[in-house]
């Protein structure tokens, strides 16, 4: 679509001064033209460089031809639809690990570098604020990790799959790379048809041409670009209902179906357990993703979480957790993927409510007491905060660790936080605000200070003191309910649970 023509001059102005106004416009866009191309970023505290102003995006589609084989780069094109929120003489765009064949802005071929791990382009034209823009960019996507690499691609023992968290999409495709800014999603993956291609949202299409098949995927809900997924490998899809109807669909190896069977079939409890503490499923779809592959976490990617597949096969798991941990993921559907944190800081929003329901989930089935792990979290809460700041102020991720920002304090630290608080305003408010938390912030964003301000009008009190202490405290208070509680001295360990 091509951008709406700008006013007209007044015709009361005379040609010279029109002359003149023009004259300067021009110099204007040439000068900020002529200026570096610089990387820029939204302002979050922990990820300086990540997003980028200006611009809103309403859409992305995404097509990946995939080669048949992981260690050679994809062809891709990344279409883009946004609105714009400033004036624009260039637009920055996270991506990096790609090689970028061509760029168009509303059809016209634009020009573009990189600066930092920004794609930087310059349109023929300015782009007005308030405008409808379309930016295609063809580009490679490549699944072999560069040095110090952490997310993007995840190769597998027969293709690919995504992790993205936090700070890694752009290394698959162009995007605007931060939570603050969701958007609808459209897939389209070629491979030779001997691969199964699978992605978040529901499939809306199936063209075989000769020896390749198209798999097209669209969400009916906006996504963190964090959260996106594509699975491509030797793959069976499993299908079931789940509650009221939900279409549920895994994707496994082909060869480990069977042996799978019985771990996918509980899926549709565990939501309909979910659903009876915060209420409805929020998305169209839901499914776990068990990759051959080893990462060292799972990942709650949106209607198809990401999990290593030995997870599920390895002996020395023992039931209850694995169980667990299915929910934790599929707990982040409400807390983090539908309800997403508008900066990276709020992170605590997402795995303290995952945690929380982890921990509650084997509590009720697998009589794991809840209290128990929460007494030892207690202890090590201390050490938590020094080595990686307060709850809703983690500290920054060292250089090459960018995913250092999970840390213990954002999981147990976090569900201890939502402990606490249920201890001190009751079972049936905290019961209340969990619902009304996910249903008034469904396909959005929200911050700490929202889930504050819910919490003292449900509680029908003031809690911002409360939560001052224990969100952004260096020391843990007091837990309410148990002044037998105490931290433990630094050279007295307790063995935190296994976080993943």
């Amino acid at each position: 679509m091509l951008l709406t023509p700008g006013p007209r001059p007044h015709p009361r102005i005379s040609r010279h001064r029109k002359a003149a106004l023009l004259a300067s416009a021009v110099s204007a866009c040439l000068l900020a033209a002529a200026a570096p191309a610089e990387p820029l970023g939204v302002g979050d505290r922990l990820y300086p460089y990540l997003g980028n102003p200006g611009y809103d995006v309403a859409s992305y589609d995404l097509s990946l031809s995939y080669p048949g084989t992981n260690d050679k780069p994809l062809q891709a094109v990344t279409t883009i639809n946004a609105w714009t929120t400033t004036d624009l003489n260039r637009v920055n765009l996270d991506f990096a690990h790609g090689t970028v064949r061509s760029v168009k802005v509303d059809g016209r071929s634009a020009d573009f570098t990189s600066a930092g791990e920004d794609l930087v382009i310059t349109p023929d034209r300015p782009l007005r604020k308030g405008n409808w823009t379309r930016i295609t960019v063809r580009h490679t996507s490549d699944p072999v990790p560069g040095k110090d690499q952490q997310g993007g691609w995840v190769r597998t023992s027969d293709g690919l799959a995504m992790a993205n968290q936090a700070d890694a999409a752009h290394l698959v495709f162009p995007c605007n790379d931060h939570p603050s800014d969701k958007a609808l999603f459209t897939f389209q993956i070629t491979a030779p048809n001997a691969y199964t291609a699978v992605a978040g949202g529901l499939p809306v299409g199936v063209k075989r041409v000769g020896g390749t098949t198209t798999w097209t995927y669209r969400t009916q809900h906006p996504m963190a670009t964090e959260l996106a997924q594509v699975s491509i490998g030797r793959s069976a899809v499993v299908r079931r209902q789940g509650p009221h109807g939900l279409p549920v669909r895994d994707v496994v190896p082909s060869a480990d179906r069977k042996a799978l069977e019985p771990w996918l079939a509980k899926t549709p409890d565990q939501i309909a357990w979910l659903e009876s503490k915060v209420g409805p499923y929020p998305f169209e779809t839901y499914g776990v993703l068990m990759a051959q592959a080893s990462t060292g976490f799972e990942l709650e990617t949106q209607t198809l979480s990401l999990f290593e597949k030995d997870l599920f096969t390895e002996p020395a798991y023992p039931k209850w957790y694995v169980e667990s941990i299915m929910v934790h993921e599929l707990s982040h559907q409400w807390f983090g993927d539908s309800v997403s944190p508008r900066t990276w800081s709020d992170v605590w929003l997402n795995e303290g409510h995952a945690t929380w329901y982890e921990e509650l989930y084997a509590e009720e089935t697998a009589h794991r007491p809840m209290e128990d792990r929460m007494k030892a979290a207690y202890g090590a809460s201390d050490r938590w905060r020094e080595a990686g700041g307060p709850p809703a102020r983690p500290k920054a991720p060292t250089p090459g660790q960018k995913i250092g920002i999970f840390r213990p304090n954002v999981y147990d630290g976090a569900a201890l936080v939502l402990y606490a608080l249920r201890q001190e305003i009751g079972g049936p408010a905290f019961a209340r605000l969990e619902r009304r938390w996910v249903q008034g912030h469904r396909d959005s964003t929200a911050t700490t200070a929202d889930f504050v301000q819910l919490a003292s009008a449900v509680a029908d009190r003031d809690l911002s003191g409360f939560f001052r202490a224990w969100l952004y405290g260096e020391k843990t208070p007091p837990m309410p309910g148990h002044p037998d509680w105490k931290p433990l001295p630094a050279n007295q360990s307790t063995k935190a649970p296994a976080q993943r």
